[in-house]
């Protein structure tokens, strides 16, 4: 029977169900026949490691820091480190203060995406920097009892600060925490790291981009990672089922390979962003300037959205006006309110209808409030009622009322009308 068949025979697997348990012989354990195909796993490169009287298979795999894994070459993650390292800037995602090889990048593979005890993960992989090379470690559980074999090879060879993930924080690390606690008696404890989730910076940077932030078409779309023969992530629960009935890891090899390229995505996904953060990125396109401008700004690195800002005021892209905008919010905080002002007048004039609504409020209030120019708050006032009654998809600040700054501008210009025709009179 083909794998195809094998595939879809196993679909029912794909529920809470989880196989049955097999036992190992302990007695003769570490008979080399007792580990069904070991020759196809060992010219996969994977070596058993024995614990507990059972085991799970482990492979290391060195790649060198001038590989290239996308339109990056791996060296070039040390560059990011060392940038963060130069810079001033706090950042969720800067790793200043580490080195390279402080870094580790972490991603599984299970038999299903929901959360709780029932789902297993049956294939752990990280990678780090060593010397000049990068070594990609997996680590394979051959049959659902081998767990405590599984995290003791896994826990005695992590020896890292800070842990790179993607959704890793929602799902990957969750899972871990969930199969140790099940076996925490029986293997080291689970080390404090901390952690960069790269799924948070991607969907920040290229949600507008990008229609779905699956890695697969984030490295595809962004990375320039092109995968050839690879079997999607959602195939992994049967191809697994299927390893266990049959043993053979023809399909579990190609599984293996998938997580492989995840990890060494996970290296290019992290120096990319840095660049884009940093902007050091030979080819950044005007949204992800815009969007690395928004970010700084919601941290309080002003200096730093700014600059990022300031890339688009020359372009002729549609984030020009919302990067004008977002610039004259900037200023308005450090107190530069007339060049804030000046630049409000120009997105109120070529602008968006969203960021033309916002600078229209953000005229009007400093012409009523600062300069007493109520002629002008109306003027302004009055062109973002219109935008609003066009129905165009605009944001209004929970505080803004805008036919109550009408009524009272009316109010303030009558009153104003009333004191010169008094002072004509006299």
């Amino acid at each position: 029977m083909n794998l195809k068949n094998k595939l879809n025979r196993l679909k029912p697997f794909l529920g809470t169900e989880q196989p049955k348990k097999e036992t190992i012989k302990s007695s003769s354990l570490h008979n080399e026949t007792e580990i069904p195909f070991q020759s196809e796993w060992e010219k996969a490169g994977f070596i058993p490691f024995y614990f507990d009287q059972t085991y799970c298979l482990v492979r290391e795999k060195r790649y060198p820091l001038h590989a290239k894994h996308g339109t990056y070459a791996l060296n070039e993650f040390i560059d990011a480190v060392e940038a963060w390292n130069q810079t001033d800037i706090t950042h969720p995602l800067s790793s200043a203060g580490h080195k390279p090889s402080d870094l580790f990048f972490f991603d599984t593979e299970t038999t299903g995406l929901g959360g709780g005890a029932g789902n297993t993960i049956f294939l752990l992989g990280h990678a780090s920097i060593a010397g000049d090379e990068v070594i990609v470690k997996q680590h394979v559980l051959p049959h659902p009892g081998a767990e405590v074999a599984l995290y003791q090879s896994f826990l005695t060879s992590v020896n890292y600060t800070t842990m790179v993930t993607y959704n890793g924080k929602a799902f990957d690390w969750p899972q871990v925490k969930t199969r140790h606690t099940l076996i925490r008696d029986q293997v080291p404890k689970l080390p404090p790291f901390g952690h960069f989730d790269l799924y948070h910076g991607a969907r920040r940077i290229w949600k507008h981009q990008l229609e779905r932030m699956k890695l697969s078409i984030v490295e595809k779309e962004i990375l320039g990672v092109q995968r050839q023969d690879d079997i999607p992530g959602y195939l992994a629960p049967m191809i697994y089922y299927d390893f266990l009935e049959s043993k053979n890891p023809e399909g579990m090899l190609g599984i293996i390979r998938h997580n492989e390229i995840d990890i060494l995505s996970l290296i290019s996904l992290y120096t990319h962003l840095s660049f884009q953060l940093l902007q050091f990125e030979r080819e950044q396109t005007a949204k992800a300037a815009y969007e690395t401008g928004r970010w700084y700004a919601a941290l309080g690195e002003t200096a730093a959205a700014e600059s990022a800002f300031k890339k688009l005021l020359k372009s002729n892209e549609p984030e020009k006006f919302k990067a004008k905008h977002e610039l004259a919010k900037q200023y308005k905080k450090n107190g530069n309110v007339k060049k804030a002002l000046s630049l409000w007048k120009e997105v109120a004039e070529y602008g968006e209808p969203k960021q033309m609504f916002a600078a229209c409020i953000e005229i009007a209030k400093f012409c009523e409030h600062k300069e007493k120019n109520y002629t002008e708050a109306s003027k302004y006032a009055h062109k973002a009622n219109r935008l609003l009654r066009a129905k165009q998809q605009i944001s209004i600040p929970n505080n803004e009322n805008i036919q109550k700054r009408l009524d009272r501008l009316e109010a303030k210009l009558s009153k104003e009308q009333s004191i010169l025709i008094s002072m004509n009179k006299k």
